[in-house]
């Protein structure tokens, strides 16, 4: 089976496509990741949050059908500026305050040219591996459990 080619990779990653790819992230290895970097960190003040809130889900039936509500989704965002001005925002999937405080520290982060880099290769990337890990495991579990169904045709009785 072929690996699944993320959107994401690119050898320079936008603010947009990190802030996908940070906000997407399993919880528990953002804060891993985060953690082992923490004590180098500059230090962020909160602005705004995190603030838990929910926002209106949109669908739309074929893609060309008129849209509907679909119902609510719980987010939570928070804002942080760095010591040297550099502001960090984040709205993330769930209830998770930490989550969105850590992405909003290193969006702030990300801003500056020295950090952009280190952050990329120690966070940003290897969760992106780990997003692709998951779904190609998804995909493989999915093909074996693939059922072919075919009608053999009957001659008239």
């Amino acid at each position: 089976m072929t690996r699944i080619k993320h959107p994401f990779d690119t050898a320079v990653l936008s603010r947009k496509s990190a802030l996908d790819i940070l906000s997407a992230a399993p919880a528990v290895l953002l804060d891993e990741r985060y953690s082992r970097m923490a004590p180098s960190l500059p230090t962020a003040s909160p602005v705004r949050g995190p603030e838990i809130g929910t926002v209106m889900v949109r669908g739309r039936i074929g893609g060309g059908g008129a849209t509907f509500n679909l119902g609510e989704a719980s987010v939570t965002r928070a804002t942080i500026k760095l010591v040297t001005g550099e502001v960090g925002h984040s709205i993330v999937l769930g209830r998770d305050q930490n989550k969105a405080r850590i992405v909003a520290h290193l969006d702030a982060l990300r801003q500056i040219d020295t950090w952009q880099q280190r952050i990329d290769d120690e966070i940003t990337r290897p969760i992106l591996s780990a997003i692709n890990d998951e779904k190609q495991k998804r995909a493989e579990e999915t093909e074996a459990t693939k059922v072919d169904f075919f009608t053999v045709t009957r001659g008239e009785d």
